[in-house]
């Protein structure tokens, strides 16, 4: 080892915790500004129709299959600090590419939609590299006991990003104009890549990972580590379980608002008070699982397991209520139904990117970008369909039945079922909490306080 690696820490602490957060804030604050703010732009000042928008989204969610390609590249030297950058600042000229087209629009369709996928296939090159790179890195280098608080400083850092950006820049995007969103967006994207530049420099160098020997190797050719990841049984159930999972996550999305203004006749800004019940349950959720879940770790080392399949379960409750709801509406308590069913998100979200890092910091081969990849393709993937199945299965019950009753009933109740498939999946990825007996044993030879070995 180098000098430099026999000075390092071993272990995030947690201002370096902090920091990694920075990043996926700087991530966040980016793509709000390409998907809400853009969405609107093209459906009203462009008079787009809304499926153009929604197609660029999708397309930025495929090239997100190359997550396992970007975890690869960063796993062989351990080079992740570059593509965390070089992620961050794909995706800042990605936005402002994809802003830029609005005046494309304005002038010529064609010309304006091929500029648009061009932008967004950058965007997601940009999410790739830049969140793979980053969970990798917060995978391989955290304690055991410090993973739930991580997952959920990083998810709430993200989140912060996101509304810090969408406030700061709706003053300055007054009154609109097609250049003031292009001078908003290069600067949001400036300035983000800035801090994440600035978060993560050094991170890498400064703080060992809990695998020695990973360091020490490169990952490989990259279908042998694709092989690698697949073979592992925990590593494909856990692929299975996250697309499953999130495709129910997603699907549920696009329809919560909808429902509050068909069968509660709900206003704009009521339904949009209800979306920011449904985030502040999520957020109080994560808060949950990173308290309890630091605290518990060392005495029940599968906690985050659980607490992903109760989270699972309590989702699929949640949303069983307001199928029962779409029944009585508008006699039903919706907003704390809504509240209680982003309470139980934030719970298996978070608990499940901890398990996810968990899971990824059991490799022995410096494999942690890889694995990471591949479980983000599959959520890509899931997010890229969840959103229009939900949509388009409303549509046909409502067309077949011509019940928007029994359309809502159908889909919330279809949600629920591939929320409890998800926990049952979850069930059997036995070792995901660090409970078996190898990284256990590994653990207690490395810290002696249990801790594992270290996306």
């Amino acid at each position: 080892m180098t000098a430099i690696t026999d000075r390092a820490q071993k272990g995030l602490s947690w201002l370096a915790i902090v920091r990694l957060g920075l990043v996926q804030a700087s991530i966040g604050s980016i793509v709000v500004l390409t998907t809400s703010v853009l969405n609107r732009v093209m459906v009203v000042e462009l008079a787009l129709a809304a499926v153009v928008h929604g197609m660029l989204v999708g397309l930025h969610y495929a090239v997100q299959m190359s997550r396992p390609l970007w975890g690869h590249a960063s796993d062989n030297g351990a080079r992740r600090t570059a593509y965390i950058i070089g992620g961050i600042a794909f995706l800042a000229l990605g936005g402002v590419g994809a802003a830029s087209t609005t005046l494309l629009f304005e002038t010529n369709f064609w010309l304006g939609l091929t500029a648009a996928a061009l932008a967004f296939t950058l965007i997601g090159f940009g999410i790739g590299a830049s969140g793979t790179s980053l969970l990798a890195m917060l995978a391989s280098k955290t304690a055991q006991e410090r993973r739930p608080a991580a997952a959920t400083i990083a998810w709430m850092l993200m989140i912060a990003g996101i509304v810090i950006t969408a406030i700061i820049s709706s003053g300055f995007l007054e009154p609109y104009s097609h250049e003031r969103l292009i001078m908003v967006t290069a600067t949001s994207g400036l300035i983000a890549t800035i801090i994440a530049t600035l978060a993560v420099w050094g991170v890498e160098k400064n703080y060992r990972s809990f695998n020695d020997h990973a360091e020490k190797n490169r990952s490989g050719d990259f279908k042998t580590a694709l092989r690698s990841v697949w073979n592992d049984r925990e590593a494909r159930i856990f692929t299975v379980f996250v697309f499953f999972s999130m495709l129910a996550y997603q699907t549920q999305d696009l329809i919560l608002e909808p429902f509050g203004g068909l069968l509660f006749d709900m206003t704009p800004a009521e339904t949009t008070r209800i979306s920011g019940s449904q985030h502040g349950g999520v957020l109080m959720g994560m808060a949950v699982v990173g308290v309890l879940g630091t605290v518990l770790s060392k005495r029940f080392p599968s906690i985050l397991k659980w607490f992903t399949v109760w989270g699972c379960v309590a989702s699929a409750a949640a949303l069983i209520g307001l199928a029962y709801g779409a029944t009585v509406a508008p006699n039903w308590p919706l907003s704390q139904n809504i509240f209680l069913l982003g309470f139980a998100n934030g719970i298996f979200a978070v608990a499940a990117i901890g398990t996810m890092m968990a899971l990824a910091g059991r490799d022995k081969t410096g494999r942690e970008g890889i694995r990471m990849g591949v479980w983000g393709a599959a959520q890509a993937i899931a997010f890229g369909i969840g959103g229009f199945a939900g949509t388009v299965a409303l549509d046909i019950v409502r067309y077949t039945t011509g019940s928007e009753i029994s359309a809502f009933l159908t889909v919330f109740s279809l949600e629920a079922g591939i929320f409890i498939i998800s926990a049952l999946i979850a069930i059997g990825i036995k070792s995901a909490g660090g409970t078996s007996a190898d990284a256990s044993n590994n653990a207690i030879k490395q810290s002696g306080v249990g801790l594992q070995p270290a996306e």
